[in-house]
């Protein structure tokens, strides 16, 4: 079967709302073996709407749209929807009786006006409960075609989706989609894809595809079969052979990041860990305390950004600053060992550089950074050399030292 994803609404077009219900629909399908080659977004015209069907039933079997099911004139989609099938719109008594008790229980008085209208349905249709708002969706079916409308607002389409489009589309697809997506850092798109191309052009079933996103490249393996459990079968060995070429550059799977692998790590090995931000400004520290119940093994992150808080805040050496400078290997060096040292951890990281636009020179240009990484009596620094605007250096940055971590405590902690 395959299916077409129709997103109405004029703020989609003019981009006041980001369209992450698309996307999600995309994998879900997948998910169901089912298969999507196109997308499209319309604005609250009716007239568009209804090419759009036409355009979509062409050539697709499924239609599923979201948007356009709320109180107000514009919001034509069941309407439309109704006139493409030739149904005429009737009132649903139970979902006229849930309006009712709903504008009671909220002090809104009395179901009147354009509010009713959510009432209302295509002749025959299915009408999908919606628990999180007030407008439900529906299902047409007609002449081997489907048509599902739902909410735009994401949290009642999902759930909506979950609880009552998977059980109906489920008897479309007698074949199963597996995924397994690994996740990788530390490496390029562009070399690891050389490392494994024969893997990704050979591949047919499981396919295995690479995204790139944020200096972190994820691989989708995805197997297609019967059940869940054989298409499992035959994702593992082609895992295994990948995960064999890559190593350590894999850090995870699934939707799980970095900050909560490493978090996990320092936990797992009872390891303490405190940060001395510069150019970073913090982010390393913001990172790891996005996984709960890192307080244990995270002690303190220090934003020293000018040079006295780096002498008066983890003993940076005055002479060091005038010799080196602050953006230097000695001075990352030195506070990677004094934010350890004040903090009492096992672990003291630290970043310093010059993230623009400005203040780079021929000797020390826009992009330049040193990582200090102090672990149980060992320092290492590593030089890097970044490039892109000011956000993109200190992403990168953080991203860097996290990883570099993790790589650390892999091999320090087998």
């Amino acid at each position: 079967m395959k299916a077409e994803i129709l997103c109405v609404g004029t703020e989609l077009l003019l981009g006041d709302i980001v369209n992450t219900n698309a996307q999600y629909l995309s994998k879900r399908l997948a998910d169901l073996g089912i298969s999507v080659y196109h997308q499209s977004v319309v604005g609250d015209n009716s007239e568009r709407l209804k090419k759009e069907f036409e355009e979509s039933f062409n050539r697709a079997d499924i239609v599923i749209t979201t948007g356009g099911l709320g109180p107000t004139p514009d919001d034509l989609t069941k309407e439309t929807g109704a006139e493409y099938f030739n149904k005429e719109m009737v009132l649903h008594e139970d979902t006229l009786s849930k309006l009712k008790l709903h504008f009671i229980n909220t002090s809104k008085g009395e179901l009147k006006g354009n509010n009713i209208k959510q009432a209302y349905f295509p002749k025959d249709s299915l009408v999908l409960p919606n628990d999180y708002g007030t407008a439900p969706g529906c299902a047409i079916e007609e002449n081997g075609k489907l048509l599902i409308v739902l909410p735009g607002p994401p949290r009642e389409m999902k759930p909506m989706f979950e609880n009552s489009v998977v059980p109906l589309l489920k008897k479309y697809s007698s074949e199963i989609l597996q995924s397994k997506v690994l996740r990788i850092c530390g490496i390029g798109e562009g070399i690891m894809a050389e490392q494994i191309s024969d893997i990704i052009n050979n591949s047919t079933n499981p396919t295995v595809a690479p995204y790139a996103k944020d200096w972190e490249v994820t691989l989708r393996i995805t197997a297609k079969s019967d059940t869940e459990e054989n298409a499992k079968k035959l994702i593992i060995p082609v895992e295994n052979e990948i995960r064999s070429r890559l190593g350590t550059h894999i850090y995870g799977e699934g939707e799980t990041s970095l900050e909560a692998v490493l978090a996990e790590l320092l936990i797992k090995n009872n390891l303490t860990i405190s940060t001395a931000e510069s150019c970073t400004g913090g982010l390393i520290a913001s990172k790891l305390v996005d996984y709960p119940g890192v307080s244990s093994v995270f002690m303190e992150g220090a934003v020293t950004y000018s040079n006295d808080a780096k002498i008066k805040r983890l003993g940076v050496k005055e002479e060091t600053l005038e010799i080196f400078g602050a953006v230097s290997e000695e001075t990352a060096k030195e506070m990677a060992e004094g934010i350890a040292k004040t903090s009492e951890t096992n672990i003291g990281l630290s970043t310093t550089g010059i993230a623009g636009p400005g203040g780079g020179t021929s000797e020390k240009p826009v992009g330049l950074v040193y990582i200090g990484l102090y672990i149980n009596g060992i320092t290492k620094v590593k030089k890097c050399e970044f490039t892109g605007s000011r956000e993109m250096i200190r992403r990168r940055t953080t991203i860097t030292a996290l990883d570099w971590v993790r790589r650390e405590l892999l091999e320090q902690y087998k």
